[in-house]
């Protein structure tokens, strides 16, 4: 039974740009702010309300850049200035979790955390709230890191995996190693052993336990953030991290910390997850047609098309003829039209065209 209880804690990740959704995607607003799947909800916005059953309005925080202050207002309406919290620099996600992090334990030292991205998919939503409470039962009660591992469906290159012990207390594993991307042939292998998950980037655990990680494992960050302990809830901690925050090496948490504790542990889990990493895994899980078509309006024409991602503005008609597995996003000033076995390549496409034309095309 999940329990709205006042020592959990959310961190919502929200401050990355989501380049490769270009051009739907941009700098000025990043793809967690979109409604993708035309539900009249952003990504930010679902997984905010998915994780109100997990925990008290007033313990979740947005962690995010100055830049989306008022992107993050407007779409939670409601949201205490408080409980958002902006990187005054890009840093990574070590700082910004040691920040967090910090800041909560001075005011609740049993409080117990969960770290997640807000650009991502969740179609099992009661699997994976029972998922998070089953972790924030085990980290209350074990100096444990935890993180939600995906049970692999394929043998995705795009992802990392997590090498995890067959042998399980209360659901809960041993984490062997954190495992980079691989190579086809590796993920292959991976996968027909059912010894790895994918590594989502969904962490549980107490405050003290990652504050103690912090000070064995990157002691650079602890100390950095340990100084502002007497200005943490007060008015001078704004200046305090504008000062301090910048001085914070730029390091993910999985290299700072995940890759070299020794008390990591996995609880597999089939969520229906997606990272929506990249158009094609949009398309994955979009309503489509007979024709594997998805199509964002229902004023249409298509012959001979199939396999294609159609992302139009509302009012617009489409109509297609003799297209395959491509991309078609009309957003703003930029029409793209793309092969979608050429998807990696759209990141590159949209860094030259605004060196070539102009931040309007960032």
């Amino acid at each position: 039974m999940r329990e709205n209880n006042r020592n959990n804690y959310v961190l919502i990740m929200a401050g990355g740009v989501g380049s490769r959704f270009w051009p739907k995607s941009r700098n000025h607003f990043p793809k967690q702010f979109i409604d993708f799947l035309g539900i009249g909800k952003s990504l930010l916005q679902l997984t905010y309300e998915r994780f109100a059953k997990i925990c008290p309005a007033e313990n979740i925080y947005i962690l995010s850049n100055q830049q989306y202050l008022g992107l993050i207002q407007e779409q939670l309406t409601g949201i205490s200035a408080d409980n958002i919290l902006l990187e005054p620099s890009r840093n990574n996600t070590a700082p910004c979790i040691a920040y967090a992090s910090y800041k909560i334990l001075k005011s609740n030292p049993e409080a117990n955390i969960v770290v997640a991205p807000s650009d991502h998919l969740i179609l099992k939503e009661t699997e994976f709230l029972d998922k998070i409470s089953q972790a924030l039962e085990y980290t209350a009660a074990n100096d444990a890191l935890v993180t939600l591992g995906i049970s692999p469906t394929r043998p995705d290159t795009g992802y990392g995996y997590i090498n995890f012990h067959k042998e399980a207390i209360d659901g809960v594993h041993k984490v062997e190693c954190f495992l980079e991307k691989p190579v086809l042939e590796k993920a292959q292998e991976y996968v027909a052993s059912g010894d790895y998950l994918w590594n989502a980037g969904i962490f549980i655990w107490r405050a003290q336990s990652i504050k103690q990680a912090f000070e064995k494992y990157v002691p650079e960050i602890h100390v950095l953030f340990e100084q502002g302990n007497d200005v943490y809830n007060t008015n001078a901690e704004a200046v305090f991290i504008a000062d301090n925050y910048p001085k914070s090496p730029n390091i993910s948490i999985d290299y700072a910390i995940l890759e070299k504790a020794n008390n990591v542990y996995t609880i597999p889990a089939d969520i229906g997850w997606s990272d929506l990493g990249t158009w094609a895994s949009l398309h994955e899980v979009a309503e489509k047609d007979d024709f594997n078509n998805s199509v964002t309006v229902s004023q249409k024409h298509l012959s001979n098309t199939n396999n294609c991602l159609v992302q139009v503005p509302k009012g617009k008609g489409v109509v297609i003829d003799g297209l395959e597995n491509f991309i078609i996003v009309d957003d703003a000033n930029v029409l793209l039209i793309y092969p979608k076995e050429k998807e990696q390549e759209i990141k590159q496409v949209s860094i030259q065209m605004s060196k070539d034309y102009g931040i309007d095309f960032q």
